[in-house]
């Protein structure tokens, strides 16, 4: 059965942050801790990781995944490729990202990539793309060009479901790669508009334009709200995701 783990929902400074005593991060609901996004792809036996952020090692450990065909990475912001270094009890691992996120990689993690490596480093095997449909392993992935702020940045397809995070603006031609969809996954900062993420009334917004079967909201901060009241509010088939819950479709 494909399913999709959310190993985390949160926003950069994750859930608590730091020095922060508001209701959200002193809140005793699980829902409400949010470590850094990423999410584990399972779909036709192959597994898919998208985005390693810093918080990789407990959430792979957490949810006791030992597997990885391939990560794809969006963008690289040290919260979506932070933790590449914790990938490597997993062995050789498939990298895809574009040329200036594998750039970034290169230059965060050079050990990886000198010509005499020394013991345990991580094998990163680097897979340059753009905005053209690929496969790995038999399974089509859709690039979808977003917008984080002025910095364009990638979500990706996979079957009938779609991961957006980061973003501010879609552009009008990428809409029509979002038609029928099972399940979208897209960003919800906060209550409050800002210069790159969506804001919960903008999300639902663009949600309820491309109009998938369910919609899950992350990278979400602690000025967004408590889980329990932000999803009673939102309209029918749109959640709040948090960490571990694992959908199916």
């Amino acid at each position: 059965m494909n399913y999709i783990t959310f190993l985390g929902t949160g926003t950069s400074t994750g859930i608590p942050q730091i020095g922060c005593s508001c209701k959200v991060c002193t809140s005793t609901d699980p829902k409400d801790k949010r470590l850094r996004c990423a999410a584990y792809i399972s779909i036709n036996g192959n597994h898919f990781l998208i985005d390693a952020g810093p918080d990789l090692r407990q959430q792979l450990i957490t949810n006791n995944i030992t597997n990885v065909d391939a990560i794809l990475l969006t963008h690289e912001h040290y919260d979506h490729v932070g933790g590449l270094d914790d990938i490597r009890p997993l062995g050789e691992v498939e990298i895809y990202g574009e040329k200036s996120v594998l750039n970034a990689v290169k230059r965060n993690m050079p050990y990886s990539f000198t010509e005499k490596k020394y013991p345990g480093v991580p094998r990163l095997q680097l897979n340059e793309i753009d905005i053209r449909p690929f496969s790995i392993n038999g399974n089509t992935i859709i690039p979808i060009r977003i917008m984080h702020a002025n910095l364009p940045i990638l979500g990706f397809r996979i079957g009938n479901i779609a991961y957006l995070t980061d973003i501010k603006t879609l552009p009008d031609e990428e809409f029509n790669k979002l038609q029928n969809l099972d399940v979208l996954i897209i960003n919800a900062l906060r209550i409050e508009k800002h210069i790159s993420h969506l804001s919960l009334d903008e999300a639902i917004h663009i949600a309820q334009i491309i109009g998938a079967k369910q919609t899950f909201f992350i990278h979400a901060s602690h000025d967004l709200g408590l889980h329990e009241e932000i999803e009673q509010k939102l309209p029918l088939n749109i959640h709040y995701a948090y960490d571990n819950l694992t959908i199916y479709f």
